[in-house]
Order: C-alpha cells, then structure tokens, then sequence
C-alpha cells in the first residue's frame, strides 16, 4: 500500500517536469543544424537559385519607410514577419508595405518569450495576429515566425490553428546586436548565405538595440549585391519554393 502511495506522489511531482519539456521541446529547431539538416522546410529551404529575404518586428513608421524605399531602388520585394500590436499601432506602414508588393507575414501579437505553457492564450493571440495582417494585407497571411524563433508545441498548435506554415532561417545578420556595424551584418549572413536559403534581418529596432535598424539598412546593398553576384534571385518567401510540411510537431 505504502508504496502505491509513494509511486502515486512520484508521478504528481514529475508531471509539471513532463508538461514543461512537451511544451518546450519543439524549441530545439531553434538550433540551426538541427533544422537544416532534419527540417529544412522550417529552415526556409527554397529554390537553390533563390534567396528569400525577409525581415521581422515592424512595421515602425520610422525605420520601415526607409526599408521600403531601399527595397525599390534595388528592385527587390520581401517578406516582413509583422507583430499584430505594431500593425494596429502603426496602420499606414503596414499598408504601405502591402501597397509597394512585399509580403506580410506573422511574427505573433506581441515580441515575448513563451516560457510557461498557455496554449490557449497562444491560439488567441495569433489569431489576432494573423487577423490584424490579413485587414491591412488584404489576404490572409501564409507564415509565421515566433518571436526569438522559439516554437513551444501550444505555438505549433496555435499556427495550425490559424492557418500558418511556421518558417524560421538558414542565415542572419544578428543586426539586433549594439556592437554590429553593416560590415558585421553583412559578413554574418555572407558565411551562411547559399542558394535555397531563408535571410532573417530586422527593419526596426523594437526588439534590438536603439537604432540598429539603421546598421542593417546600410548592409542591404551588400547582401543583395552578394546574390545577385551568386546568380542567385532575391524575393519573398512565396516565391521561394520553401521545402514541404516537416511534421516537426
């Protein structure tokens, strides 16, 4: 009997161990090896002859403008993981980039990080999310990027539910840095940049160091100009060709 009861208190201690490592297991596709070579459709593994380029955390009315208007004088169109709270602060810019051809993509309501499980606090907010882009996108929203690039299972749960494909990245430039300067930026993608590959940058500094947005912006002609002389094509991750579904959850 008293070991019934001592198997019975080990198994209540463990279980918040257990749900803590269901929720938080999926995150290891935060590590870059791990998902390109066992999930390359969540790296963003495209077309070998494409590169997508794609930016998070705005729109921000004053660093995005300038985003935009550098993307036109290259001839180039993106996709930018938008955050719902910014697209309903910052409306204008949000439409502006729907306006001028880019894609908007869902990078969560808010930029936090899920350590605690609240799958259904997660399906409430994305679906926010996905409905404030898809109002001024005037489509529905196709992919989904979380915050920090940490997918919990309620997150994975929560894409499905509203209908996105999670994608996270083969290179970054870690622009949100306070020590990165263009030539960083521009050398960290370049040692990871390959033809199929997904570009993560940031086109404000919401979640960086103040004004990082501009060392970023002063590497862009650099990045482009790497593919371009790579033979390689920059664009939006819907015309990437991105891997099919990994099942990773």
């Amino acid at each position: 009997m008293r070991e019934g009861i001592h198997a019975g208190r080990a198994v209540y201690a463990a279980a918040p161990v257990v749900a803590a490592l269901a929720h938080i297991g999926p995150a290891a596709t935060w590590l870059p090896e791990l998902r390109r070579r066992r999930f390359p459709g969540l790296a963003g593994q495209g077309r070998p002859d494409h590169v997508a380029l794609t930016f998070d955390d705005g729109p921000d009315p004053r660093s995005t403008p300038h985003f935009l208007d550098a993307l036109d004088a290259l001839g180039v169109r993106a996709t930018f993981f938008v955050l719902g709270e910014n697209v309903v602060r910052h409306p204008v810019p949000a439409r502006e980039l729907a306006r001028r051809g880019h894609e908007l993509a869902v990078h969560g309501w808010t930029h936090d990080r899920p350590w605690l499980p609240a799958p259904a606090r997660d399906v409430r907010r994305l679906l926010r999310a996905a409905h404030a882009v898809g109002e001024v996108a005037g489509r529905a929203p196709r992919w989904y990027r979380p915050p920090y690039g940490i997918l919990t299972s309620g997150r994975w749960a929560a894409a499905r539910r509203a209908g996105l494909r999670p994608v996270l990245w083969t290179a970054w430039g870690k622009d949100w840095q306070e020590d990165a300067t263009p030539a960083s930026v521009h050398a960290t993608v370049a040692a990871d940049l390959r033809g199929g590959g997904t570009v993560l940058l940031h086109d404000t500094d919401h979640a960086c160091a103040p004004d990082s947005w501009r060392t970023t912006l002063a590497a862009l002609p650099d990045i482009v100009g790497d593919c371009r002389r790579a033979g390689l094509t920059v664009g939006p991750l819907g015309e990437h060709g991105v891997a099919g579904a990994d099942g990773v959850a």
